[in-house]
């Protein structure tokens, strides 16, 4: 393709995407207030990731747990007076903090309240993307961050490892996802770990007339079960990758691994149980490239939901408090960053 076709192809997607954000959110919204924000964003994570290469996968997953609400609310301790976000089941294996605190810092130096902490927590899932998957694609930014962060509003809007095919449809519907997006969206788990407490419930006494849950293959709960005691607890370090054939990569390995029978969780294994799903997934286990752009396309979209603009909320100078909290009212253990990478 000519480069000049390229080009205008490329910036028509980029439209394309903008429009089906349906926000008040442009791509380029820093390119006069503080030209160098996304890069700065994309130095730190790249450098980041250099040194441990998790660190993608749990940006990524970050941006997923904010963004049922992309306010950059996951991003606030918990302070004498609230339990936030952080503290809830779903987020306490979040990790990739200290990042984002970096970034915006770097950010910060170079543009004082200008740029936000929800939109560095998305320009660092994309960057993660573009490192882990070579998928690239831009963001629209002006999201503010929230005020609030509350640690009992996660468990109604985080999606449980759990959930059974209706259910998935139904949280993601929720958040005006569609089916399409959410099979899409699963494929994220192409990278990352899971601890055991996250599917144990596969591994032992699945139900009365089976031990093993029959629909995981054979030689895979087996391996599984060698790392994953009948005994497990929640606060066991142990993990495995979501994606056993390219644990590494972010592609579209996740579905072939499906295909196989290879799915970690409840909620991967629930997308072969309905044939409209099986079909997705056969179809991104077939068509990697595909799978790249439509990745793309719904991390856009999800990463406007219940967004911020305008003059509600603030840009936060530091992200893990807001404007005019107190760092000595945050719990003693908050006010370290976080240095373990468990998934």
């Amino acid at each position: 393709m000519p480069n000049g076709v390229k080009a205008v192809v490329m910036y028509l997607v980029a439209i394309l995407l903008q429009m089906a954000h349906g926000v008040d959110l442009e791509i380029g919204f820093y390119d006069k207030s503080c030209p160098s924000a996304e890069e700065t964003v994309r130095q730190v994570v790249a450098g980041a990731y250099a040194n441990n290469r998790r660190i993608a996968p749990g940006l990524i997953r970050m941006h997923f747990h904010d963004c049922f609400g992309c306010d950059g609310s996951v991003l606030l301790d918990s302070t004498l007076g609230n339990s936030s976000e952080k503290e809830a089941e779903p987020n306490r294996s979040l990790h990739g903090f200290q990042v984002i605190d970096d970034a915006k810092a770097m950010v910060e130096a170079q543009c004082p309240g200008v740029v936000s902490c929800a939109d560095i927590l998305a320009f660092a899932a994309r960057d993660s993307a573009s490192l882990a998957g070579k998928i690239h694609y831009r963001v629209p930014a002006g999201r503010r961050d929230g005020l609030v962060s509350i640690e009992s509003e996660v468990i109604t809007n985080i999606p449980s490892p759990l959930l059974n095919a209706t259910e998935l449809v139904g949280s993601f519907a929720a958040k005006n996802l569609t089916t399409a997006d959410m099979v899409t969206l699963s494929g994220a788990h192409s990278v990352g770990v899971a601890h055991c407490s996250s599917f144990i419930n596969r591994l032992y006494n699945f139900s009365d007339t089976d031990d093993i849950d029959p629909t995981l293959d054979p030689i895979y709960a087996s391996i599984l079960r060698s790392k994953c005691p009948s005994n497990v607890t929640s606060t066991d370090p142990t993990v495995v990758s979501l994606d056993s054939l390219t644990p590494a990569v972010l592609d579209n390995m996740y579905y072939v691994g499906l295909q196989l029978n290879r799915g970690l969780l409840t909620s991967d294994q629930a997308l072969l149980t309905e044939t409209s799903l099986k079909d997705l997934v056969d179809l991104n286990a077939y068509y990697g490239k595909v799978w790249d752009w439509k990745f793309a396309k719904a991390m856009v979209k999800m990463g406007g939901i219940e967004v911020l603009t305008g003059s509600d909320g603030e840009i936060r100078k530091n992200c893990r408090v807001v404007n005019g909290g107190d760092d000595s009212e945050l719990f003693p253990d908050k006010l370290f960053p976080d240095s373990a990478c468990l998934s």
